[in-house]
């Protein structure tokens, strides 16, 4: 029998990488069909190789749920893969899932790297998280600055928090808000140059607005998804991202990715009282606890007296607050 010598096996790895780039088109074709285990398929072997695409791919099936079951873990893993190979894409998702994997101060890094090309839900994240000095120290400027951005781009849910917080922010600082704006308006603009290292947060070891949700990016919804976990009924996820397989010429050219807006929440007038507490604290506690059961709503602490009441909202009508209210005790749907 002839052996393999080390220079064949040598020979064999330094072949061109052209068939895994064919496999992750195949695997958006797949996708588009709606055939998600044969994207997954062609996806895998690219992705351990380390196509950047391919991982990114990948952490959009995990967070979807398509193909494979919805694992968040899996689907930061991928996306922290292809971020850290400078995938913008995968950069903002990365921050949005380490944000709801409780991992606020590692999230605000890479959020802010897609806030500052100008991603609407980046920013809203992240101004939400100055406001509530949460993983990042407070800072009420910023976090206007930031809502607004977003809300200019048309994001239901940053209009819905700027108007809480000019109950909150005085004139001025709303003032000094808008002035910052719209110098990261004029800095977005301008050409974007790569960091040398990836964001501190990612080496090994490593108020009232408390939560927002999600929507979808070039593949990525509630986080990422449709019916299921807060994606908009409507909506379906759009197609992965993918570079084609290189040619001589013409050179093909990359599609922009298309960022599906979610469904706005309606308010008819109706929150959820979750309970009241003397010290508020305690509230903020327990919203950190149940606020997942809420995809697409905001907290609000309101001081009653000496107590702080938790309320969820809004809702559209009666029937849809008791249907939020099942399996949470106590919960008690009130009209504003």
């Amino acid at each position: 029998m002839r052996k393999i010598s080390w220079a064949m096996l040598l020979a064999a790895a330094a072949l061109p990488a052209a068939p895994a780039l064919a496999d992750v088109k195949a695997g958006v074709d797949a996708w588009q069909r709606g055939d998600y285990k044969k994207a997954i398929a062609e996806w895998r072997g690219p992705a351990v190789a380390g196509d950047a695409d391919a991982q990114f791919n990948m952490g959009q099936a995990y967070k979807l749920g398509r193909g494979v079951p919805t694992d968040l873990a899996q689907a930061e893993e991928w996306y922290r893969k292809a971020a850290l190979q400078g995938h913008p894409q995968a950069e903002e998702n990365y921050g949005l899932t380490l944000f709801e994997n409780n991992k606020r101060m590692q999230a605000a890094e890479w959020l802010q790297r897609a806030a500052s090309r100008g991603e609407p839900r980046s920013q809203y994240v992240l101004g939400t998280m100055y406001f509530n000095g949460d993983g990042v120290e407070k800072d009420w400027i910023r976090a206007y600055a930031l809502t607004v951005r977003a809300s200019a781009s048309g994001l239901a849910q940053a209009s819905s928090a700027q108007a809480q917080m000019d109950r909150y922010i005085s004139l001025q600082d709303r003032q000094k808000g808008l002035e910052l704006a719209r110098q990261y308006e004029r800095d977005a603009s301008r050409p974007q140059v790569a960091a040398a290292t990836p964001p501190s947060g990612t080496r090994p070891g490593g108020g009232s607005i408390k939560r927002t949700e999600v929507p979808p990016s070039t593949a990525h919804p509630r986080p990422i998804p449709g019916d299921r976990d807060g994606e908009p009924a409507d909506t379906r996820p759009a197609p992965p991202v993918v570079r084609p397989a290189p040619r001589q010429t013409p050179r093909p050219v990359q599609p922009k990715p298309v960022v599906a807006q979610p469904a706005p929440v309606r308010d008819g007038g109706w929150r959820l009282q979750l309970g009241a507490f003397g010290d508020p604290g305690n509230a903020r506690k327990l919203w950190s606890q149940v606020g997942g059961r809420f995809p697409g709503r905001q907290v609000y602490y309101v001081k009653s007296g000496k107590l702080t009441r938790v309320l969820v909202g809004p809702f559209a009508s009666s029937g849809e607050a008791s249907g939020a209210c099942r399996g949470v005790s106590p919960c008690v749907p009130v009209r504003n």
